[in-house]
């Protein structure tokens, strides 16, 4: 894996080499734990099961010295949930790498109330020297980006059993200025790793986040429809085709035939648009409201930055500023009506419209 990237930038004349060869000659692998004694930070990247993560953790830190930093890089479990393994919780923090981690920005760094300034001060510098984008965030289920997407992603299989076809999805998305569709998105991520995602949310957040029937996303888990990585998503992938309309897969088709809504309105391309904006946009507003990011501006840079959120329009917080929050409040209001609870709008954005008062001010 390390090398491809290598090679990859070798042949785009990106780097040389020599460069190549001397960060390969540095890099060693291990199958066990004996040569950790002086590490400084060991960055954990396993499956998202807690109870795995947990046994890593008891592991690293019994081979690593009191000063080491544990890092995990999940993307959705709770940062203080996996710190309950750890006997040095101060210095234990996550460091959520977005994939492919070779050509995505971002490095988005999760404290906990225990975690010390210094870790968080040298995992900053690390992401740094890679090069990253950083921003720290609190805590909590899905952090800052993860759980954007989760209401983004909601709202897009809402449209989806409404009716609206994975390519009026994809059409729409890009129309509005997401650098990728959202039926393209859920099969990059992997829709076993979404599965998981939103299984997790329902319990924390209920129908809030979710929308749509969840069993879709579980049946098309269970027929062996993954995403990219298998080749059979939503679209079928075929490394030989180059460019071109994908196809739809076959047994994703059906399933979503089978869970489309009854009696339901197929929703036009512009609904579907600023439906699954506004969701995201009230979701980043609910962080900064529970102080999960800790300014607008840290919102807008990991959503661009993390997700590609429509750069264009600025970030949530430059496009509540833009759009104007009263305007907000009210045709979230409006879709409340049509669509439920889920739309009910942060109270920062209303009382930022009471006020007259700007975000990025």
């Amino acid at each position: 894996m390390v090398r491809d990237v290598f090679k990859g930038r070798v042949k785009r004349k990106k780097m040389s080499q020599f460069d190549c060869d001397r960060l390969m000659s540095s890099l060693h692998t291990e199958l066990d734990l004996s040569n950790f004694a002086d590490t400084d930070l060991v960055i954990e990247a396993v499956f998202e099961d807690i109870n795995l993560k947990h046994r890593i953790i008891k592991e690293v830190e019994a081979a690593t010295p009191d000063h080491c930093i544990f890092a995990s890089n999940t993307s959705a479990l709770p940062i203080g949930d996996l710190a309950k393994a750890s006997k040095r919780p101060e210095n234990f923090l996550g460091m959520h790498y977005f994939s492919p981690v070779d050509k995505m920005p971002l490095l988005e760094i999760i404290t906990t109330d225990q975690t010390s300034k210094e870790a968080t001060r040298a995992a900053v510098e690390v992401g740094l020297k890679q090069k990253k984008t950083v921003i720290v965030v609190k805590d909590g289920p899905g952090f800052y980006t993860t759980r954007v997407i989760g209401a983004l992603m909601g709202e897009a299989f809402a449209c989806i059993q409404e009716g609206t076809s994975p390519q009026d999805l994809d059409k729409a998305f890009v129309k509005f200025g997401w650098p990728v569709g959202g039926a393209s998105l859920v099969d990059e991520v992997g829709i076993d790793v979404a599965y998981k995602v939103t299984k997790y949310f329902l319990e924390v957040f209920g129908d809030r986040i979710s929308a749509g029937d969840p069993r879709v996303i579980e049946e098309l888990v269970e027929s062996g429809c993954l995403g990219k990585k298998n080749g059979k998503g939503i679209y079928l992938y075929d490394k030989r085709q180059k460019g071109g309309t994908r196809q739809i897969n076959p047994i994703a088709e059906k399933i979503l035939q089978r869970y489309r809504t009854p009696g339901q309105a197929v929703p036009t391309i512009e609904d579907v648009q600023w439906r699954t904006y506004m969701r995201s946009v009230n979701e980043a507003a609910l962080c900064l409201q529970e102080e999960i990011i800790a300014n607008p501006v840290d919102g807008n840079i990991g959503l661009i930055f993390g997700i590609g959120h429509c750069p264009q329009r600025g970030g949530p917080f430059q496009f509540l500023d833009t759009y104007g929050a009263q305007n907000f409040v009210d045709k979230m209001r409006s879709y409340e009506e049509s669509n439920g609870f889920r739309f009910e709008p942060a109270q920062i954005v209303i009382d930022y419209a009471n006020s007259g008062k700007k975000f990025m001010s």
